[in-house]
This record gives C-alpha cells, structure tokens and sequence, in this order.
C-alpha cells in the first residue's frame, strides 16, 4: 500500500466528509494499477456524493480497462445526468464523447 493510499484511508476512518478525499483514494487504487479496488472506491464516491462530477468519467474509463463496457456505459450515462444536474457543460461532452466511443467499438 502507498504513503498516500494509507494516508486516505486514515482521512476516511476518522471519517472525512470530503467527496474529494474519497474520489482520491479510487484514483490512488487505479494509478496503482488496482483496478477491481479503484472501480469498488468509485462506486462508492457515487454512492455517498451522487453529484461528485468526476467520479463518472473515471469509473468509466476504469470499467473500460476491466472489459465491462456494458458497466461503463451505464457510468458514463449516470455521468451525463449528473454532470446536466450540476450545469457542468464541460464534462457532460467528455462524458458524451465517451459514451460515443463505446458505440463505435
């Protein structure tokens, strides 16, 4: 386990609140190449922090890597509504383009 994987999850035990701290420990799972681990942490970013943008993008890319493209799309178009939910313009097109590229797989 990483410095920074083992620090998060000190940050989460003694109970931070804050989405981007969770949203950080799936990001560390995956930069470590923890796949299953960085897909579990994200699905539970999504769950606690339903309007945490970034979290869709990545949780799809993350599904992608694991052949799930099925669950990726579903990530992706959770995304889509959040990110419409939250007037972030920007990540609904990344989020759509994403979603695009599954259809032309």
């Amino acid at each position: 386990m990483s410095k920074r994987l083992e620090l998060l999850e000190s940050m989460i035990e003694r109970g931070s609140d804050d989405p981007f701290v969770w949203y950080a420990r799936a990001m560390e799972h995956r930069s470590l190449g923890d796949m299953e681990s960085a897909l579990a942490s994200y699905t539970l970013v999504a769950k606690r922090y339903p309007a945490y943008v970034p979290t869709y993008l990545m949780a799809g890319q993350t599904a992608e890597t694991l052949s799930r493209i099925e669950e990726a799309r579903s990530w992706y178009e959770r995304g889509i509504a959040a990110a419409q939910a939250e007037n972030d313009t920007h990540a609904r097109s990344e989020l759509q383009s994403a979603l695009a590229s599954l259809s032309e797989e």
